[in-house]
């Protein structure tokens, strides 16, 4: 699995998986070409995310701070001098003193070990910010991917809108030139044809942005695929709110919150153990030059916590303990509430998406077959026919952005609870 991925998940290849099973092979893919699907992109992103990448670097250092917490104080040496260069009998050397000592602080309240748990909990920290940072990063894949697919969606639709003009065209000139139909309405079906000329061209170009836009995600500047596949109308199972509500506090959002507590009350322990006074021991040799003698001395102090006992720290870690369990249940309430104005969202537009394309556009579409056929035979006019048209594109439209919605509310549902809804064959 990529280091990246905190699961592994099976989804679908359709839009709206946030986390998939990557194979080994694909921490050396090269950049995706020909068809693209999710999956793919995928696995490019987690391989060549620059934000992914980086969050990597942050992980490495918070496991060097804690193995520098579990290291223990350094001893120190010393070496004093006393009694020389002075005046009379200390003048130079004779009546010099020299002492060398070695000195150890003894760390109480198990100091250290506070220290190494604070780091620990520290890592944790950066490591469910690491999974957040990887869900927000395949959620944008995602959303980017889509829109690459409704820009082709758009793209097909304005070249069917551009055909449409050209028929309409064909038929209004043979009307015209049989002196059935009134010049200006083949002079209208020529703007109309130019008009959905530039509607192409825009088409065309947007589709070229969200191509570039989802390249960037891992790292290149052109795109080098050619389709991005998805089943636009095969819209995924909206699961009962019930069932998802529970699943919230296993995202990584909320694991955040625990952890955050766990690292505040290691906090809270390492102050308290900081309030119990080390000890520092000592011990070395002293030599008099004067008599040519040696001798051992020894030493031990502490100091007197008389003003400075971590109260102030202590204090401060007990707010910030309070603190992350009100925000957890803040934080909690703001999902549930996101999740049931999604979750009603989505089951709206999932009848929506039905509606259009199961009802609204055959009706359309018979009614514009049998508009032209009539117009070609002089029972409807050009204003009809056009006005049928318009339906048609008009309904095919709207079930194309109903259909991205309901993709789009699927996956911000599967980014707050930090799991894909379906788990379907890979």
């Amino acid at each position: 699995m990529h280091p990246f991925c905190g699961r592994a998940y099976r989804a679908s290849l359709r839009i709206g998986a946030l986390c998939i099973a990557i194979s080994a092979q694909a921490q050396t893919a090269p950049s995706p070409s020909g068809e693209l699907t999710l999956s793919q992109a995928v696995a490019a992103t987690l391989v060549a995310n620059p934000e992914l990448r980086a969050g990597e670097f942050a992980l490495r250092a918070g496991e060097g701070r804690v193995q520098q917490a579990g290291l223990r104080l350094n001893p120190e040496i010393a070496l004093e001098l006393e009694n020389f260069a002075g005046s009379g009998e200390t003048s130079g050397t004779d009546a010099l003193e020299s002492t060398l000592t070695l000195s150890q602080v003894i760390e109480l309240g198990d100091k250290r070990d506070r220290r190494q748990q604070v780091a620990s909990y520290g890592l944790e920290v950066l490591a469910v910010q690491r999974q957040i940072q990887q869900l927000d990063v395949l959620a944008e894949v995602t959303q980017r991917y889509l829109q690459v697919v409704l820009a082709q969606e758009r793209l097909a639709l304005s070249q069917k809108a551009l055909g449409l003009a050209d028929q309409t065209l064909t038929v209004t000139s043979r009307r015209v030139n049989a002196a059935r139909s009134a010049a200006a309405e083949k002079s209208r079906a020529e703007i109309a044809q130019l008009r959905g000329r530039l509607n192409r061209s825009r088409a065309q170009q947007d589709l070229q942005a969200a191509r570039s836009r989802l390249a960037s995600m891992w790292g290149d500047e052109q795109a080098g695929f050619e389709v991005a596949v998805a089943e636009l109308y095969t819209l995924p199972t909206l699961e009962p709110i019930d069932s998802l509500t529970p699943r919230l506090l296993q995202s990584p959002d909320f694991l955040r919150y625990a952890t955050d507590k766990r690292l505040h009350q290691a906090e809270l322990q390492l102050a308290r153990a900081r309030s119990r006074p080390s000890l520092q021991l000592s011990a070395g040799l002293r030599r008099f030059e004067e008599s040519d003698d040696t001798a051992l001395v020894a030493g031990v102090s502490m100091p007197i916590p008389l003003f400075n006992r971590q109260q102030g720290e202590r204090v401060e870690h007990r707010s910030l303990l309070a603190k992350s369990e009100a925000d957890l249940s803040a934080a909690h309430l703001r999902a549930r509430v996101t999740l049931s104005a999604l979750h009603g969202e989505l089951s709206v537009t999932r009848d929506e998406v039905a509606t259009l394309r199961g009802d609204m556009l055959p009706r359309a579409e018979r009614a514009l077959g049998q508009i032209r056929s009539g117009f070609e035979r002089g029972r409807f006019s050009y204003l009809e026919l056009v006005s049928a048209q318009q339906d048609v594109l008009d309904t095919q439209h709207a079930a194309i952005e109903a259909a991205g919605t309901a993709h789009l509310l699927h996956t911000e549902i599967e980014r707050l609870i930090g799991a894909p809804l379906v788990h379907a064959k890979p």
